[in-house]
């Protein structure tokens, strides 16, 4: 019974930093997702071009407004999750966002956005992609100045599977069914303001 009773102590305890988790995830994602909506801002006609083209591309219909959703919802959405205003309202379309990059674009490529070809989950692409990082590595050993070249990490190659996207819906996800956060956002005050009123 005492056990009991200092666990339900330590959960009240644990109530005031409630608010950190949501906070975590928001301040995680705002910079990805404001820099993936900057990208496409920045390179508009080509990612219109990219959106739009069936044969190299993605081929969906409308792509300059498909474009314009996409960024507007990523940027904004990022400085909106950064305040922690309109977190719940906000984090639907941008999960909508994440699951259709994560089915459109990365699937192709399987679960993994780095290729490890000792990883259970390495695909043929992935596998192929271990000799082919193997000669890019002696090539620049052979030619360059690879220590320098490796100072700020290792080689890989980008495989751009689901893993990211699918990672970001999941948090957006618990950020639709937890909001912005209890003390850390400005969902929390306003909600609280207006509870008094």
């Amino acid at each position: 019974m005492q056990l009991v009773k200092l666990y339900q102590q330590f959960l009240s305890g644990l109530k005031i930093f409630e608010g950190l988790a949501p906070l975590a995830l928001r301040l995680y994602l705002a910079p990805v997702l404001m820099q993936a909506g900057y990208n496409k801002l920045s390179n508009f006609s080509d990612t219109a071009a990219w959106f739009g083209n069936p044969d190299w591309g993605l081929g969906l219909p409308f792509p300059e407004l498909m474009v314009a959703l996409a960024a507007g919802t990523e940027f904004f959405g990022g400085a909106l999750l950064i305040a922690g205003l309109a977190t719940r309202f906000i984090s639907i379309p941008l999960a909508i966002t994440m699951f259709v990059a994560a089915f459109s674009v990365h699937i192709e490529n399987g679960w993994l956005a780095i290729a490890d070809a000792s990883s259970w989950l390495a695909n043929d692409n992935v596998m192929a992609s271990a000799e082919k990082l193997a000669k890019a590595k002696e090539i620049l050993q052979a030619n360059g100045n690879y220590e320098w070249l490796t100072s700020s990490g290792n080689f890989v190659i980008l495989n751009n599977g689901i893993e990211f996207a699918i990672t970001y819906l999941l948090m957006l996800l618990a950020l639709i069914f937890m909001g912005g956060g209890r003390y850390t956002s400005l969902d929390y005050y306003i909600a609280k303001r207006n509870s008094i009123a």
